[in-house]
């Protein structure tokens, strides 16, 4: 007998948790990994690549998270505008002063399937630099993540 893959019903997948996840202290490679599950679904039973059986995280403290070695000095992190000369380079240290929800959304990103379902898990995931945010509403639950410094 062939094995097959367990599909999700839409019962399943329509219960989407809201997770709270503190930066505080927390090395942004290991976060991001943390966080990239939880938007894909992969912590759930019914977990399968091709649907989007994933929550909403919100991450608080973006500005305190860490880099390990000489990071914020030696990593670099690049865009260009598209146009002549327009291409511009920062690195981790600046990128913290200016944006520091940028460093955590840049990684989860990078953790994330190259297909269609990218930009539904990235529109759940909500990074804000302060302990403050404006999803009271959803009663969101504290995700604790093993580790840090």
């Amino acid at each position: 007998m062939e094995k097959m893959t367990r599909i999700a019903t839409p019962e399943e997948l329509s219960g989407k948790k809201w997770y709270v996840v503190d930066a505080t202290g927390q090395t942004v490679g290991r976060l991001s990994v943390a966080v990239a599950t939880l938007l894909r679904g992969k912590n759930k039973v019914f977990y399968t690549s091709h649907q989007d059986a994933g929550d909403y995280v919100i991450v608080v403290n973006a500005s305190k998270v860490a880099f390990t070695g000489k990071k914020w000095s030696q990593k670099m992190y690049y865009r260009h505008s598209g146009y002549p000369g327009g291409f511009k380079s920062a690195t981790a240290k600046e990128v913290r002063e200016r944006k520091p929800e940028h460093l955590i959304v840049h990684a989860v990103k990078g953790m994330l399937p190259k297909n269609k379902l990218a930009n539904q898990f990235m529109s759940r995931l909500k990074v804000y630099a302060a302990e403050a945010h404006p999803h009271q509403a959803q009663n969101p639950e504290v995700y604790a993540i093993a580790g840090g410094r």
